[in-house]
């Protein structure tokens, strides 16, 4: 297996369940030792550091041609060692397209038993709440009191309260989180560490996996027999008895296909990649969601106060405190004007509003300026689509990500955005905020000069930044031009498969860790043969 990230530690931990198969878990980053790994609201610290993939965009046009930085978790638990920890599920329609896609065993009702499975909450009255979970999802232990008021200005803006993770009729909620007791619960702490005593479950550190091998057989008879993977700068030879699984994400998984010989023919051709399948879709179809905030200043009381040595001594005495939070601590889904002109399905929003009882600027990779707040627009269901592709033929260099942000011909997506942020606008003019905020704007700089038109506008194309989803690059289906087939086997060659982000056929209305920790459950019953 390769990548131990938010499906690669579910998928590993299942399969180990069983003493009769043996799994090696390869990864990359090293292990998940840093305090602020399990510090919640120091997420951004690993921004740039040891336990970041690092990437950056291409220029994006749409963006005033700026780079997008883009975190991906490079250490045990992946990006879920690294996110914001939102446990959004998204709503049953999403998963109902990938059945269209994919078969109707991933479709929401398909799909339930196993985000039961997963889920393990602190909430007896959460109706997700399973007997046999994972993964830990509980109540914010502390959240600001501006998140109260931001979800009494939802209410007043005549939005519905609701609760949580519900898959239909979703309004604004208090965020749930994947923690324990206030701390960060990775798929590295919920999964690998109760199954790392086990003997047939070996897990590698620093092993940066080149190339999938493959058997001499012919075109139709090529099977995947191991990996060369590089640890501590030699090159070993992996072999695996059964399967090998690629667990590397939405970037990683179809770099590596790539660089194993299963892509595009003429892109390959271009780096001198031998040819094992021609599969155009592998590095397409690239999704992501594109978030555009507005920081208005605030009053005392924010997240900007976190860093102070008191709420260390709180949050290491007692967990407890602003270093528990997860940054965005509400949210809710609206559906825009936009949206009936665009064909979005009725009953479906268009955009999420999210909350963070701070000023979120720069990507996240500077320091906070000021109090102040944000309140965000994310774009649900992007028709813009990218690509991953390899800048060289070398394992080490970093892939091309091309999301090709607010691209669609018709222009629905910046639409889409803009009105979006009309609704942030609309929220922060309510009593509720008004009454938190100060007049003057932390980003964009000078706001209070502008219009609400002008703000969203720089807003959008000079601040806007990924929230961290992609899917799609080797995307699963019935057809044959799919990356994969519903069983999450690579076509064209026997003994590979995929488990992670990159095989989602669309994007979700919500966030992505919860539904790829469901997908590393899935592979793993579909591996065991449990699965219809």
């Amino acid at each position: 297996m390769v990548g131990a990230g938010s499906s690669g530690a579910a998928l590993a931990a299942r399969l180990s369940e069983d003493p009769r198969v043996s799994v090696l878990l390869l990864e990359a980053g090293g292990p998940d030792k840093a305090l602020e790994l399990h510090v919640p609201a120091a997420f951004s610290r690993l921004f740039r550091g040891p336990y970041d993939w690092n990437y950056d965009t291409v220029p994006q046009p749409a963006l005033e041609g700026r780079t997008v930085y883009w975190p991906r978790g490079k250490t045990l638990g992946g990006s879920s060692s690294l996110n914001a920890m939102m446990w959004v599920r998204g709503f049953a329609p999403d998963y109902d397209e990938w059945a269209d896609a994919a078969g109707s065993s991933w479709s929401w009702d398909a799909l339930v038993p196993y985000f039961r499975r997963v889920e393990h909450t602190a909430d007896p009255t959460d109706a997700t709440q399973g007997t046999d979970g994972a993964q830990p999802v509980e109540q914010q232990r502390d959240p600001r009191p501006h998140t109260a008021a931001f979800l009494a200005a939802a209410r007043e803006a005549g939005h519905p309260i609701t609760r949580a993770n519900l898959p239909a009729g979703q309004g604004f909620s208090q965020t749930m989180v994947s923690q324990r007791r206030g701390a960060r619960a990775s798929t590295a702490d919920a999964y690998l560490r109760p199954a790392r005593g086990r003997r047939n479950l070996r897990v590698l550190t620093g092993a940066l996996v080149q190339r999938v091998t493959f058997s001499a057989g012919g075109d139709d008879d090529r099977r995947a027999t191991g990996a060369y993977v590089d640890i501590a700068g030699i090159t070993r030879h992996v072999r695996a008895r059964r399967e090998v699984i690629l667990c590397g994400g939405t970037v990683n998984t179809p770099q590596l296909l790539m660089l194993s010989g299963i892509g595009p023919a003429d892109h390959l051709a271009e780096h001198g990649i031998p040819l094992i399948v021609d599969a155009p879709g592998v590095g397409a179809n690239l999704q992501d969601h594109l978030v555009a905030g507005l920081a208005p200043a605030a009053r005392e009381g924010t997240l900007f106060d976190a860093e102070r040595r008191a709420e260390l001594v709180r949050y290491l005495a007692r967990r407890r405190g602003m270093l528990t939070s997860n940054v965005a601590e509400a949210y809710g889904f609206v559906r825009t004007a936009v949206a009936d002109g665009a064909g979005v399905p009725q009953g479906l929003p268009d955009i999420e509003i999210i909350f963070a009882p701070v000023p979120y600027v720069g990507e996240g990779l500077v320091p906070t300026p000021a109090h102040g707040l944000t309140v965000g627009a994310i774009l649900l269901r992007p028709r813009s689509r990218g690509t991953i592709r390899l800048a060289s033929a070398d394992p080490r260099d970093k892939p091309l990500i091309d999301p090709r942000y607010l691209s669609d011909a018709d222009g629905l997506d910046a639409a889409t955005m803009l009105a979006g942020l009309a609704e942030c606008e609309r929220l922060l003019d309510t009593r509720a905020l008004r009454a938190i905020t100060t007049g003057g704007w932390v980003q964009p700089e000078g706001g209070e000069h502008m219009t609400p038109a002008e703000r969203a506008e720089v807003s959008l194309r000079r601040y806007s930044h990924t929230l961290y989803h992609p899917v799609g690059t080797a995307r699963m289906g019935t057809d044959a031009a799919s990356v994969v087939d519903p069983e999450l086997r690579v076509r064209g060659v026997t003994g590979l498969r995929v488990a992670d982000a990159s095989v989602m056929p669309t994007v979700i209305r919500g966030h992505t860790n919860a539904p790829a920790i469901v997908i590393g459950e899935v592979a793993a019953d579909l591996i065991r043969g449990r699965r219809a």
